[in-house]
């Protein structure tokens, strides 16, 4: 005998379910399907069906819709355990209907980082977004390799292959803490391990001053991760990736509703990866569930967390030759110079709360709480960063025991209104910050662990000499807690003077306050402090644009913003702890939706210029000369003029194009004001003179190949200089300047999809190009050679 065993759910609710075609008898897909009484809708699939289940006894109105035409309507009833049937015929046939969807689908929607929900003509600033489809298509695994198809935007930087780190405009992102500019979901995050690319719906970027939204962040970009959220229908996926070096990686996400009200969604990604560089590999093990409870019908709660625990091996590639003044080309891109038994272990969890109610059509509140956790332990040689010309190297050790705790606030209201014939799209938010580091400081033999030497190798030849293998005990000395609380509050209004002319204004209100820091001695048990004292930095972050829209397909714009740079050191004139450097930017800009959206143009050109660049003072104050690095002057500049042009397509469901080109020229312009200065019309480094993208995705729909995919992608990272920039009166007599050349690489993509099963292989760097990413001027890191990567998936 076998028992059926209905759940509660099922007995007290109903469901609803039935198909849509179109008026030539061909299934309807991707047809939204909604509820008008409750917060409840779906979209129908390939086969034109639909599900949407848990719905309370009662009388409802099902809206069937789409862009631009006029909503189909039905009045039905649902009944306790039993499923309503309803099925639509469609006014269009499917010719008309696929243009339908690729004209509602390919319009620009508003950057949620934005957080006034502009629409992207109205947005006085370039903005770049890589939504789902390429997160997929690409095989994406790293947030670096998704940024890179935003115009302007490179990876620059992997720090001892335990980060990444971005630039845009000439200016670099952090990766942590106050420094940081990435954010997820609005919110600041620490990105050291990388985050997963498997729980991202889409990553947007916002390029150039973003202070007046997030206060202190990079004057080139913010990145903002956005995750996949639960959805009040069941699905889900189970995928395997597998790459070259041993590379796999299982995953599963899984959505649906739990009640009437309540929906969840439970991704689960382990990952195990070898490495093109010899003795490096990574673990990691990641869990995001997230809960979605409808409180009423205008209020929604979105409950997440995740947890990553990481193993990796720290990697700072091949090294550097000669103290930093030169690549050492002849070295394979796989030679590891690391310690043998080099690790680092990374726990990091986060728990977010987001609040949304609409008070009405056109009012809106957002509050969001959350906390992150990040806490590595790694032990490995010290930074190659004074490497003999013939490569020799005496390896010391660095040991670390971080902890980083991000507490983030922030209430959001926005709203549109008219005083007469003016319209208002306004927003009013706040937000308070607080960011706590502590490090551990350690001892190895009874010595300093800084000034330890473990044992001396050749980075060139490495059996010239013979390396140790132990693992010496290093014995915790001291920790040292550093927190630091930022508080914004800010106010922008978008003012509709016609429907052509239109003006931004908005400002904000920074305070961050960094403490002296507390150290603990854990030898002698006693406590002290930091040398550098508390800190107060305040700031105005005003922004101001007028746009004109000719057409309403196009606009053309010009703004000023501001941003601060937090300074350390003391002031040469005040003696006081040196004030924020205030950055001004100007921009101007076109963007145009062609062809009913299908194609999108944008450009934009930009000059920022840090007229008060700190820099150290040549004399103090009573006129002597100055040796103390910390005493400084604001009075320095640089200018950071370019473009960025932007055009995606999504000419059709099945064909869509990504292309971008930037130009960059960053350089002192300004330095102490000393006549003949030799670092004036120095670049700055990182920045690449040029960056270039071109994105192509076909799937063949006709009979005979149907099903199949071909992509290709390429990126082109032009000449930058690494290393550091050279100071005046600096103690070198040589530049600290490492040039690196541009390259470009090519990946070639195709896959298959029969029914819920899709397959995806890439190679990637089809031509095994041969370049370097450099941390400063001592990690030089050979970017991958040519790669192999599929993807096997199953949607259910």
């Amino acid at each position: 005998m076998i028992c059926t065993i209905a759940k509660a759910d099922d007995i007290t609710t109903g469901k609803i379910s039935g198909t849509i075609k179109t008026s030539d008898g061909q299934p309807a897909a991707y047809v939204t399907v909604a509820l008008k009484e409750i917060n409840r809708s779906t979209s129908t699939g390939e086969d034109g069906s639909f599900n949407i289940s848990n719905i309370k006894p009662g009388n409802y109105t099902l809206v069937v819709s789409l862009i631009g035409k006029k909503n189909q309507e039905k009045q039905i009833t649902v009944q306790a355990s039993k499923t309503t049937t309803v099925d639509f015929i469609l006014i269009e046939n499917a010719s008309q209907l696929s243009e339908v969807i690729i004209n509602g689908n390919k319009s620009p929607k508003p950057v949620t980082l934005d957080k006034a929900g502009l629409r992207a003509l109205d947005l006085p600033q370039s903005t770049g977004t890589v939504g789902s489809r390429v997160i997929e298509d690409q095989q994406i695994n790293r947030l670096g390799d998704a940024v890179k198809n935003v115009s302007g935007v490179s990876l620059t930087q992997t720090r001892g292959g335990v980060g990444e780190t971005f630039s845009a405009r000439g200016y670099s992102i952090g990766i942590t803490g106050a420094s940081g500019s990435i954010f997820k979901d609005g919110v600041l995050t620490n990105t050291a391990g990388f985050p997963e690319a498997s729980t991202l719906e889409s990553v947007e970027v916002l390029k150039g001053s973003a202070a007046l939204l997030y206060g202190n962040v990079s004057g080139g970009l913010i990145i903002n991760m956005v995750t996949k959220k639960p959805l009040f229908e069941n699905g889900g996926e189970v995928s395997m990736r597998y790459g070259s070096y041993n590379m796999f990686k299982p995953s599963f996400d899984v959505y649906g509703p739990i009640g009437q009200d309540v929906a969840f969604r439970m991704i689960g990604v382990y990952e195990n990866d070898g490495s093109y560089r010899n003795h490096v590999y990574t673990e990691r093990k990641y869990v995001d569930p997230s809960l979605l409870f409808n409180l009423g019908k205008k209020t929604t709660l979105l409950v997440e967390g995740d947890y990553l625990r990481e193993s990796l091996t720290p990697d700072f590639g091949i090294g550097s030759l000669n103290n930093g003044r030169a690549i050492p080309t002849m070295v394979p891109r796989s030679q590891y110079i690391n310690t043998s038994w080099a690790y680092s272990y990374m726990n990091q969890f986060s728990g977010m709360a987001t609040l949304n109610h609409q008070f009405s059509d056109d009012w809106h509140l957002n509050a969001i709480i959350s906390g992150q956790g990040t806490d590595i332990d790694s032990y490995q040689a010290s930074l190659p960063n004074n490497v003999s010309a013939t490569g020799d190297w005496n390896r010391g050790l660095a040991r670390a025991n971080t902890i980083e705790n991000d507490y983030t606030s922030q209430v959001n209201l926005t709203g549109k209104f008219k005083t007469g014939s003016i319209g208002h799209q306004i927003l009013f938010g706040t937000e308070l910050d607080k960011v706590v580091n502590v490090t551990n400081g350690y001892s190895v033999g009874g010595k300093n662990i800084s000034t330890y030497i473990y044992d001396k190798i050749n980075t060139i030849d490495l059996n010239k000499y013979q390396q140790r293998t132990d693992i010496p005990t290093a014995l915790d000395t001291s920790r040292t807690t550093a927190p630091v609380y930022r508080l914004g509050a800010y106010a922008q209004d978008l003012v509709s003077l016609t429907d052509k002319f239109k003006v931004l204004a908005g400002i904000r209100w920074s305070w961050q306050q960094t403490y002296q820091t507390d150290i603990q001695y854990l030898l002698k048990q006693t406590y002290g402090n930091g040398v550098a004292i508390t800190r107060y930095d305040r700031a105005f972050s005003p922004k101001l644009a007028f746009i004109y829209q000719p057409v309403s397909t196009t606009s053309l714009y010009v703004s000023y913003s501001n941003n601060f740079m937090v300074n350390t050191g003391t002031d040469v004139n005040t003696g006081q702890g040196l004030k924020p450097s205030l950055v001004d930017q100007y921009e101007a800009g076109v963007k145009n939706e062609l062809f009913n959206g299908k194609i999108i143009a944008n450009l934009s050109v930009y000059r920022i210029i840090n007229s008060n660049l700190a820099v150290v003072a040549p004399f103090k104050a009573d006129g002597t000369i100055n040796s103390d690095n910390t005493i400084k002057q604001l009075n320095g500049q640089t200018t950071s003029d370019g473009f960025d042009i932007d055009i995606t397509g999504h000419i059709s469901k099945n064909f869509y194009f990504i292309t971008g080109y930037s130009y960059n020229n960053a350089r002192y312009t300004k330095t102490t004001g000393l006549k003949g200065s030799p670092i004036l019309g120095e670049r700055l480094v990182i920045s690449p003179v040029s960056t270039a993208n071109a994105t192509l995705f076909y799937t063949f729909s006709d009979p005979t190949l149907k099903g199949f995919k071909i992509g290709a992608t390429a990126f082109y990272t032009g000449s930058r200089m690494a290393g550091y920039n050279n100071t005046v009166g600096q103690a070198q007599a040589y530049s600290r300047l490492v040039p690196v050349g541009g390259f470009t690489t090519l990946d070639l993509t195709a896959g298959y999809t029969y029914k819920k099963i899709s397959l995806l292989a890439s190679i990637t760097n089809v031509t095994n190009t041969l370049n370097y990413l450099i941390h400063d001027n001592y990690s030089v890191t050979p970017i991958p050679p040519r790669q192999f990567l599929t993807t096997l998936a199953y949607k259910f």
